[in-house]
């Protein structure tokens, strides 16, 4: 299940039906959970000071695709997914079933919660916080430094069930609340407001997201999203949105 031209350190520890593609290396401080699948040219556990010596923590049954990089010192939960060539910085603690999409980009000192989305080429800025089912699309750039470049970096928030759309920038601070919609090329520039939309550069809230309606002919609101789209997530969590609906 070991390409014969991956680099694996002895001390790596490694479960059991893991696989390791061709020209992948694995450095000391690495634990690899059950069930995962490792692509070609990824290096894990890459060392670093800001780690603090703790080691890459890798969930079972997680997919890790080609050409990504995970530094140690970082925790990710079981059923992580990656596209190509993501980075993945030291002290990102997620949780189940993280998906990160091709060159997506996570500078490490966060906090990501389960079922969270991102798509390709996302930049996740130091000391983001992130909540449960949050999406995150294309281009989007969480940022940290009010005033770059400087040593005082502060986090974006955003809480369960956001969406944020993409090409939109959310500056140093600000949180993006539950349940609210930043509309594509948005400038977030302050707190959102929860369940509403928010467009614009600045943004600003102009609407309920319950006003939203789907364009599938059906005329359904299309927000909440857990109303209607259900795909990739497990029966107990669909369970549990079926009762909150009831």
């Amino acid at each position: 299940m070991i390409h014969p031209t991956a680099l694996v350190s002895s001390t790596a520890i490694i479960g059991e039906r893991v696989e390791i593609g061709p020209f992948t290396i694995v450095h000391d401080n690495v634990v690899i959970g059950n069930d995962v699948r490792i692509g070609a040219h990824c290096e894990l556990g890459v060392a670093n000071h800001l780690s603090g010596g703790r080691p890459l923590s890798i969930g079972d049954n997680s997919l890790i695709r080609s050409h990504s990089v995970f530094y140690e010192g970082s925790t990710l939960g079981a059923e992580l997914v990656t596209g190509h060539r993501v980075t993945v910085r030291e002290g990102t603690i997620a949780g189940r079933n993280l998906q990160i999409g091709t060159l997506g980009d996570i500078q490490g000192h966060c906090r990501i919660g389960d079922y969270v989305r991102f798509h390709s080429n996302v930049h996740i800025g130091q000391k983001s916080v992130i909540g449960d089912f949050v999406w995150i699309f294309p281009y989007v750039v969480l940022t940290n430094d009010p005033h770059p470049p400087s040593e005082h970096l502060v986090g974006v928030t955003v809480e369960d069930y956001a969406v944020i759309s993409t090409m939109s920038v959310v500056l140093p601070g600000v949180t993006v609340s539950r349940g609210s919609l930043v509309g594509a090329h948005a400038l977030v520039t302050r707190d959102t407001e929860p369940a509403m939309v928010h467009v614009g550069s600045p943004a600003k809230a102009v609407c309920a997201t319950s006003k939203i309606r789907l364009q599938d002919g059906s005329e359904r609101p299309a927000y909440p999203w857990t109303s209607h789209f259900t795909r990739g997530y497990p029966e107990e969590v669909l369970s549990k949105w079926r009762g909150e609906e009831s």
